[in-house]
Parts: C-alpha cells; sequence; structure tokens
C-alpha cells in the first residue's frame, strides 16, 4: 500500500476514534440534564416552607394579639396554655426555617457535584484526545514510509545537511510544524485525577467539627453564639434530626459548667 493509502487509513482512524470519544463526552453531559428538575423540586420546597412560615407568623401575630388583649381576664393556667401556643408557633417557625437552609445547603452541594463531575469528564475527554492525536500522528509519520524511503532519505539528509545547525531544518514537516499551530498542545494536559482532587472553591465557609465544606445532612446547634454553627450529622452521631432544642458537644460542655 502507498504511504498516501496509509496516511487516508489512519486519517479516517483518528476521526473514528475522535467521534468515539466525543460521543463518550456527551453521554457525560446527558447526566446533568435531571439538575432542573431537581433543583425546581428543591426550590418549590423552599418556597412551600416560605409560605408556611409566613402563615406560622400570622398565626403568631393573632395569638399575641388576644393574648395582650384578654391577658387581664384569664387565670393563672390560660396564661400559660397561651403564651405556650405561642411558644409552638414559634418552634415551628424555627423548624421550617431550618428545613429551608438544610435543604438550601443540599442544593449547593448537588450543583457543586455535577460541576465537579463534568469538569473530570471534560478534563479525561481532552487528555485521551491528545493522547490519541499524538499517537495517530506519529503512526502516520513511521507507517507512511518505507525502509528504503528513510534510508534513502537519510542519505540525502546527509549529504545536503553537511554544515547546517541540524537535519531538523532540512524536515518539511518540521517547517510545516514551526508554521502552522500544534493541535496537541492546544489541548489541555490536564489529568482526570487532577480534577477530582481538585480543591473547592477555597472562599467557601468551613463548619462542623471536622473542619470541612457542607455537605449531606447537617443541624444547627441552637445556641447563638456557637462559633461553628453548623455539624454534619455523622460528626455528631445524629441519623435523624432530634425534636427540640439540640446543642452541639461543646457548648453542652459549657452549659454544664455554668
Amino acid at each position: 500500500m502507498s504511504a498516501f493509502g496509509t496516511n487516508v487509513i489512519h486519517v479516517k482512524r483518528y476521526f473514528v476514534q475522535t467521534d468515539c470519544y466525543t460521543t463518550t463526552f456527551c453521554n457525560s453531559c446527558t447526566r446533568i440534564e435531571n439538575l432542573p428538575c431537581e433543583l425546581q423540586r428543591n426550590f418549590t420546597l423552599m418556597r412551600d416552607l416560605d409560605n408556611r412560615t409566613e402563615e406560622k407568623k400570622g398565626e403568631i401575630d393573632k395569638l399575641a394579639e388576644e393574648y395582650i388583649a384578654n391577658v387581664k381576664n384569664l387565670a393563672s393556667e390560660q396564661r400559660v396554655e397561651h403564651l405556650q401556643k405561642i411558644q409552638n408557633a414559634y418552634s415551628k417557625c424555627k423548624e421550617f426555617s431550618d428545613d429551608k437552609v438544610q435543604l438550601a445547603m443540599q442544593t449547593y452541594e448537588m450543583v457543586d457535584k455535577h460541576i465537579r463531575r463534568l469538569d473530570a469528564d471534560l478534563a479525561r475527554f481532552e487528555n485521551e484526545l491528545k493522547e490519541k492525536l499524538e499517537v495517530s500522528y506519529d503512526s502516520t509519520e513511521g507507517r507512511g514510509l518505507k525502509k528504503n524511503d528513510v534510508r534513502g532519505l537519510r542519505e540525502k539528509r546527509g549529504s545536503r545537511g553537511r554544515g547546517r545547525k541540524g537535519s531538523d531544518e532540512d524536515s518539511p514537516r518540521k517547517k510545516k510544524m514551526k508554521n502552522s499551530p500544534d493541535l496537541s498542545d492546544a489541548l489541555l494536559p490536564m489529568q482526570p485525577s487532577d480534577v477530582l482532587d481538585m480543591p473547592v472553591d477555597p472562599n467557601e465557609p468551613t463548619y462542623c467539627l471536622c473542619h470541612q465544606v457542607s455537605y449531606g445532612e447537617m443541624i444547627g446547634c441552637d445556641n447563638p453564639d456557637c462559633p461553628i454553627e453548623w455539624f454534619h450529622f455523622a460528626c455528631v452521631d445524629l441519623a435523624t434530626k432530634p425534636k427540640g432544642k439540640w446543642f452541639c458537644p461543646r457548648c453542652t460542655q459549657d452549659r454544664k459548667k455554668k
């Protein structure tokens, strides 16, 4: 087979490989197709929590007005009962707010996970494409010339290239490559592991006793002066959200000392 025919075969093979990698990358992109639906669901839940909070706030205002208007005529037990209703309504509002914050953190984590996965797939695709491009080009160059042609080319270079800086200056391919951009160099040399190990945004705040960013289910300490505020369930040995107020281990120790 002639050198031209060999080159055509390798070019076709290269484009077939490139098309396969493009298809693989496009398939990875389909992973985020459900993201808008998931975001819409979370935002709908957050809006519902807002509406329920507003309803409770209206209930609190109504209970407070009734209490102020009738406090003089209420017995001691009735006052305690009325105040307990107001307190329960406030607790419910706080529960809705905590759920909304938790949902917002889960939404952030979900979007961040999809972005990091897409970055990893993109880096893997670019790295594989670069490697295949280099292998295909080397194979085309090596197989496109017969041994006799290579020997004759070397002899010609040896007879004509004496006194020059190097044989690279005599190579038409080298001259062409100097005048045209290298496609392989235009691709990012980033390895997939570099993206997978890429740190989270350094400006993102850290929480919990482990000093890590927010992920999974978290719970807020009911101490308004808690320096950490939010904790991962696993780090504080929780499987579900406890009822009533919850204090972190440090704040619990401080409360016992007092």
